[in-house]
């Protein structure tokens, strides 16, 4: 009907143009709808049983067909509606719902005017100034409009979008409104994070507009942000994307100093969080794709608004304090087993879909802290999260334990150089896992070897003498190649690539190099930027101390110990972990973990040696087992899907063994292609 009515429009005033003049039609279409409240009687009419709809259409017509004639001068008509004030009128007759349902019709008239002018206009009094009017108008408790002002909210920012420089005319931001609303905001982060010590309710901090109504555009938004109407819900956070995506950086800070959006976004956040259901698995959670709007709008806005440091910043310091720090923390300290399985699953789920550098930082600061000197072994209160959460890798129940290094290994993915520092590298950073004095400096790599003298000539280990003989194995090709006492002695300043290879595993196929490749150089451009050295630091000569190698590895070491009797999935889980640590470029973390030729100090251990133990067992274990070659052949065939499972005694063991044996291929894998990339 609208186009209808268009069209004969344009055609009549083409082909008629003499006997129409624009002005007065439009001025008598205007008379018509003030005409109406002088005349009319019947208070309880609605609006679409009037004129007023159709006299609206026609003044927007108008509008838009003298834009289009005029060109660059502003038409007689927008000259009127401008000096006589008619969207100030408009707006009060809106704002007084009379006819029932006008405020529909007078944010419909808005939006089309905004989206369909193409001039400028919102830097205009008589404009800005009724549209300002109108916001204050949306929001309302239990509005019946919501659709109307969802729309007429995205026309208004569409049209900032397109002029930047009128958002100061929509926020209505002055100097002492924004020191109120940056103070207010800061009060309520302050309360909110104090306020949430209990993990069974979510906190609920006090809103700079926590009032019934919301004011401004910002928490108008917000508020038709939480409408049971999926559109209304969709349509106002594309308004707010619109607004943190304006490419001025002024408005960004604008938004963040000027405006409660921070704070608001992290207690939208934290509200959705809290709307979570408790009965989820974490298999679903970590399956989870993050398509749907509520949940990931948050840090979708966190992506855009990064863009503009202030607005990033203080967008990422709201969510810490409001929802990590006040929501999610109690949860993972809490008592209870369920609690922190689900809402451990939904930090990982939440870790991977983090892009944004600014909140990035914060969720390290919250989850590891800033700490940057070796650690002590003693040391259990520095950080309580952090010690909370690495000592759940090794909590009593496997379900927690695999959760919680799922999240460990989504932090290691993520493009942070404190990660690493903070959980391995700051207690690799002296080598004091060295034996000391037994490295000298090779002059051509700039790197040190270990030369043993002849009377320090290490002893077999007893564990593996005669191993392959008494194992069960018979003639068949031993389970892992390691390296004697006196191939240790002999080996050279700069151990070679085969060597190592050979120390993990005696065959590695072909085709791990490239499979492990591509997440060598993944690695490798993730921490191009971090500065790591070269070679490894040269130790200077130092009395022996005892080594730590940090609460991580020594948790992922004690895991890797008790391989042989841990569930399947969980050594799954453990190896992962361990391998993404291998795989980084970092010269102490490569010799640390890779370099099994290495002299280490008294009581220190290596994953080498950690390993070699865990053979050795292994050996002892497999001889009470009968045909354990045909048992081992038979469970890989089984987890592999080729046969269906059956029981079988030592299952446990033989899985281990299994998990074992793959683990120290891809260990080997690893070294066979990052040390010819470190060569290059």
């Amino acid at each position: 009907m609208f186009n209808k009515v268009t069209a004969f429009l344009q055609q009549a005033l083409e082909t008629r143009e003499p006997s129409i003049n624009l002005l007065d039609s439009f001025v008598n279409h205007w008379k018509a709808i003030t005409n109406y409240y002088i005349e009319t009687t019947d208070e309880s009419r609605p609006v679409k049983q009037t004129d007023i709809p159709w006299c609206l259409r026609q003044m927007l017509d108008i509008l838009v067909y003298e834009e289009k004639q005029q060109g660059e001068e502003t038409g007689p008509c927008m000259e009127y509606l401008l000096q006589h004030k008619l969207l100030e009128t408009l707006c009060t007759l809106g704002k007084a719902q009379y006819p029932p349902g006008m405020s529909q019709q007078v944010m419909m008239f808005f939006s089309k005017v905004l989206s369909q002018i193409q001039k400028p206009v919102l830097h205009l009094i008589n404009v800005y100034r009724p549209v300002q009017k109108l916001i204050n108008l949306c929001g309302l408790p239990d509005s019946k409009t919501e659709t109307e002002e969802s729309q007429f909210l995205f026309a208004v920012c569409t049209r900032v979008r397109k002029d930047p420089y009128v958002l100061n005319y929509i926020l209505e931001i002055t100097k002492d409104s924004q020191k109120r609303c940056s103070s207010t905001s800061d009060e309520a982060l302050e309360e909110g994070c104090s306020g949430a010590s209990s993990p069974e309710r979510a906190p609920s901090p006090p809103s700079p507009s926590s009032s019934t109504t919301a004011t401004g555009i910002i928490p108008v938004l917000m508020h038709l942000g939480k409408s049971r109407k999926s559109r209304v819900v969709l349509r106002s956070m594309e308004s707010l994307l619109l607004l943190v995506s304006l490419p001025q950086e002024d408005t960004g800070h604008l938004l963040a100093e000027g405006t409660p959006l921070c704070h608001l976004l992290a207690q939208r956040l934290t509200e959705l969080y809290c709307l979570i259901p408790s009965s989820l698995s974490p298999a679903d959670i970590h399956s989870y794709s993050g398509a749907q709007w509520r949940c990931v709008f948050a840090m979708k806005f966190q992506r855009r608004a990064s863009r503009f440091l202030v607005l990033g910043v203080k967008m990422a310091r709201a969510i810490h304090l409001q929802w990590l720090k006040g929501v999610i923390q109690p949860h993972l300290l809490q008592m209870s087993e369920a609690g922190i399985l689900v809402h451990t699953a939904l930090l990982s789920c939440s870790v991977r879909h983090i892009h944004s550098p600014a909140l990035l930082e914060e969720l390290v600061q919250f989850l590891l802290g800033s700490d940057t000197h070796c650690e002590k072994q003693q040391d259990t209160q520095t950080h309580i999260l952090r010690y909370r959460l690495i000592e759940h890798c090794n909590h009593i129940s496997d379900e927690i334990s695999i959760t919680t290094l799922r999240l460990f290994e989504e932090l290691l993915q993520k493009p942070s150089k404190s990660i690493l520092t903070n959980l391995v590298l700051r207690n690799l950073e002296k080598r004091s896992y060295r034996l000391p004095g037994s490295g000298v400096t090779d002059e051509r790599h700039g790197v040190e070897s270990d030369v043993l003298e002849e009377s320090e000539e290490l002893e077999e280990d007893p564990f593996f003498t005669d191993m392959y003989e008494d194992s069960g194995f018979g003639s068949q090709e031993p389970l892992l190649s390691l390296p004697s006492a006196r191939e240790r002695h002999n080996t050279r300043a700069h151990t070679q690539v085969a060597d190592i290879v050979n120390s993990f595993l005696c065959l590695v196929p072909q085709e791990a190099k490239t499979s492990h490749s591509s997440q060598m150089y993944k690695c490798i451009a993730l921490s191009r930027d971090w500065n790591w050295p070269d070679s490894v630091k040269t130790t200077e000569t130092h009395p022996a101390t005892d080594f730590y190698e940090g609460h991580f590895l020594q948790i992922l070491f004690d895991r890797i110990a008790r391989i042989l009797e841990q569930p399947y999935e969980l050594n799954l889980q453990v190896t992962s972990v361990l391998s993404r640590l291998a795989v980084f470029p970092h010269p102490h973390l490569h010799e640390y973990l890779l370099d099994p030729y290495i002299s280490l100090s008294p009581g220190a251990r290596s994953l080498f040696s950690t390993l070699v133990r865990v053979i050795g067992e292994l050996m002892q274990r497999i001889q009470h087992i009968h045909n354990v070659t045909d048992k081992l052949m038979m469970i890989r065939r089984q987890l592999m899907g080729l046969e269906e499972e059956t029981l079988l005694d030592h299952v446990t063991l033989l899985k281990g063994v299994i998990v074992l044996e793959e683990f120290c291929k891809e260990l080997a894998a690893i070294a066979f292609v990052k040390l010819p990339i470190e060569e290059q």
